[in-house]
């Protein structure tokens, strides 16, 4: 769900759009971003459906095109008044304006951007001020630019694979919707003086074509409503997260989503410990990118890891690992490329998961279109059963 925060940074007021699961999870990311919470609101309801989202802050351009000026040798300041200079939107304009102020202060680059929440996540962040301690930047970014990349690419993978689903769905029920709502109402003017001799079940969906046809309007509004209600449940946090609790208990489903997180749980602690973030700061920073069904086993495991235990170890006995991650976070011990491992982890179960998706939308598929079919063609055949059994009884 989408929240409203008002908080202080750095002496100054900000509002920023969150996405979480409550309002406490809302105010706990903008804490960890250095903010001083103020207020949390939801932009529930009817809002939600209207609000207009800020285009925002292209950070995956912004690091790729740093990361090209940095690699001609041009130094940090010189990059970004480059930048500055070439842009025209307002918005982005205003942010490096007020990067380049804090730079000029004497500020480094991480501590700077990280006086732009919004603009500026904390694993950007985060990522600039190990490169800081290296002098390694420019490959900082380039690691950056990699993972949201990696990340957007299995979103698109999931998102386009619900595309036709979700087509067939609303195509089907319009069809269902045109049938019932136009056609039934014709029929059983037809009907009107057999109506007691029809079959059963042709006899109620005549009597819905007749209710449909005396209430056109007040159908016409209830249908209206009803969609509208749906709408509103679905930006209503209980409704959301009820939801989502049904999904992560379903056998296979539930499953595949704890798979999912704990992939991109996984490539985030590994880009972090690439830059050189200590294993517990990435756990608890990659923390919040996870669903809260899982943060508490994440606690779990950090505080093993500070009283001594393994990473593998913690992370089996949170129950926060697959048989596969398992294996390789042990490898990953015993050579001391953690780093390396952990992208290891994530790129297997991305393929896994892809795998799964193309599976799971070729199966989905055919099922939806035979039983938006079933349906269809019940309703045809109930308007046309009393033709067909007129007709015979005339042979």
């Amino acid at each position: 769900m989408l929240f409203d925060v008002s908080a202080l940074g750095s002496g100054n007021r900000v509002r920023l759009k969150l996405e979480a699961t409550d309002v406490r999870d809302a105010a706990e990311q903008a804490r960890r971003q250095g903010l001083t919470v103020l207020n949390v609101q939801p932009v529930g309801g009817f809002g939600r459906l209207f609000a207009v989202r800020p285009g925002g802050f292209p950070l995956n351009l912004f690091a790729k095109q740093l990361h090209a000026l940095l690699g001609s040798g041009l130094a940090l300041v010189e990059s970004l008044q480059t930048l500055e200079e070439k842009e025209s939107r307002p918005e982005t304009r205003k942010v490096l304006s007020g990067v380049l102020k804090y730079l000029y202060d004497g500020e480094a680059f991480s501590a700077a951007a990280a006086h732009f929440p919004a603009a500026f996540p904390p694993l950007f962040v985060a990522s600039v001020r190990a490169a800081e301690r290296t002098g390694d930047m420019p490959q900082a970014l380039s690691r950056y630019v990699a993972y949201q990349e990696q990340v957007e690419q299995v979103r698109k993978k999931v998102v386009s694979a619900s595309v036709y689903p979700i087509l067939l769905v609303v195509l089907g029920g319009l069809v269902a919707l045109f049938l019932l709502g136009y056609v039934t109402p014709r029929f059983a003017a037809l009907y009107e003086d057999n109506l007691e001799r029809l079959p059963w079940a042709s006899r109620l969906l005549m009597y819905w074509g007749q209710f449909i046809a005396g209430h056109v309007v007040e159908s016409g509004l209830l249908l209206l409503g009803g969609l509208a209600g749906l709408a509103y449940a679905a930006t209503l946090p209980t409704a959301r997260a009820w939801l989502v609790r049904q999904a992560w208990r379903l056998p296979k489903l539930g499953e595949r989503l704890r798979i999912f997180q704990l992939t991109r749980f996984y490539r985030t602690v590994g880009m972090l410990l690439s830059g050189g973030i200590p294993v517990v700061t990435a756990l608890d920073m990659a923390g919040g990118l996870l669903p809260p069904e899982l943060r508490g086993s994440l606690a779990a495991a950090s505080a093993d890891i500070r009283e001594g235990k393994s990473i593998s170890q913690a992370m089996e006995a949170a129950g926060m690992i697959t048989p596969v991650a398992l294996r390789m976070l042990r490898v990953g011990e015993k050579s001391g490329h953690m780093d390396e491992m952990m992208e290891a982890i994530a790129a297997f179960h991305d393929e896994e998961t892809s795998r799964y998706v193309d599976w799971f939308t070729r199966l989905l598929e055919p099922l939806l279109m035979a039983f938006i079919g079933a349906i269809i063609g019940v309703i045809v055949v109930l308007l046309y059963l009393p033709i067909f059994e007129l007709v015979g009884s005339m042979e």
